[in-house]
């Protein structure tokens, strides 16, 4: 995931410079393996969002028995699968 925000942060620096700038992150992102490593990127993303509001929550002192942390981990888990299919449609 580090290495993929960091490849985001540096196309949308090459893609901000020029018109060239941003032809070339144009081509590299238009193929569908690039279009796949994005919607990853972007699953992984959208998962570490959702867990860390969720620990956020149980740091406040909700989630915290057994039966109501595994009923959080399974909404987590479904939010993140709505995420990455809304990302995927978004993508393609």
């Amino acid at each position: 995931m580090l290495v993929g925000v960091g490849f985001l942060v540096w196309a949308l620096a090459i893609s901000l410079k020029s018109a060239e700038g941003f032809d070339l992150v144009h081509g590299l992102l238009t193929g569908f393996i690039a279009k796949f490593i994005a919607w990853g990127i972007m699953s992984a993303l959208g998962y570490h969002l959702l867990a860390g509001v969720r620990h956020m929550f149980m740091d406040m002192g909700y989630f915290e028995e057994l039966d109501s942390g595994r009923v959080s981990a399974k909404v987590v888990f479904v939010l993140a699968i709505i995420l990455s299919v809304l990302a995927g449609v978004w993508l393609w």
